[in-house]
């Protein structure tokens, strides 16, 4: 009794050191063939660069805005008769230049 015992002790530890090396295959198999947190990351990365554009997008649409308001209230105000404000454009402040030095 004591031998059919020790072979069955035996049977028993290799078929769990077996099962053990198979499910371990089984388990890095599975996870040799998900690709899928490779494709999260890819998402993740292109996500956050896309915001990243959309950031700079919004800011640049909030000068635009705040310019536009600008603008409306100077048509107001020219509406009201009002002189303009700020600097004249530049060619009604250019003087020409004449290379005649003689008087008249």
């Amino acid at each position: 009794m004591e031998i059919q015992d020790q072979c069955l002790e035996e049977e028993d530890n290799i078929i769990k050191i077996v099962m053990k090396k198979y499910l371990k295959r089984l388990w890095d198999a599975i996870w040799d063939s998900t690709d899928l947190d490779e494709k999260a990351e890819a998402a993740l990365k292109e996500a956050k660069a896309r915001i990243a554009e959309m950031k700079k997008e919004l800011a640049d649409v909030k000068n635009a805005a705040k310019n536009t308001v600008a603008q409306a209230k100077d048509v107001v105000d020219a509406a009201k008769g009002k002189k303009r404000r700020g600097r004249k454009p530049y060619y009604k402040n250019k003087k020409k230049k004449t290379n005649n030095k003689t008087k008249k």
